[in-house]
């Protein structure tokens, strides 16, 4: 059963990161890793299948394999959570949340930029 709720999961977000390949609101990479790592709870053969396309390739093969990135592939995954976290910080700020769980967003964000803008390499597309 719980190998049938990953397969389910996994399909619904290389969905979604598949659209986020056409629509440029929607983030692709944090998606893929999220249906990477479902198909490789749920069955080697799909997570076999998975890696071997040319999604997982394109946007985050050069990452799990090296822990590097392109610019463009930095920029947009950077852009993408800093939209969707500003978006929760507002819904906080409307909603009276904590000033100390706004603070714990924040520092999320800052680790977020500074991993992926700092410690990642960066290479050439």
């Amino acid at each position: 059963m719980i190998k049938a709720i990953y397969i389910i999961l996994g399909l619904l977000f290389l969905s979604i990161g598949a659209i986020g390949v056409i629509l440029p609101m929607v983030p692709t990479t944090p998606f893929v890793v999220l249906a990477a790592v479902c198909f490789a709870k749920s069955s080697q053969r799909l997570h076999t299948w998975f890696i071997s396309t040319e999604l997982y390739r394109k946007t985050i093969d050069g990452f799990v394999k090296n822990r590097e990135m392109t610019i463009k592939a930095k920029v947009i995954l950077l852009a993408s959570i800093t939209t969707f976290m500003s978006l929760s910080f507002l819904t906080m700020v409307v909603f009276q949340v904590s000033y100390f769980a706004r603070a714990i967003l924040v520092v999320v964000w800052v680790a977020h930029v500074i991993y992926f803008g700092f410690i990642v390499k960066t290479i050439d597309s």
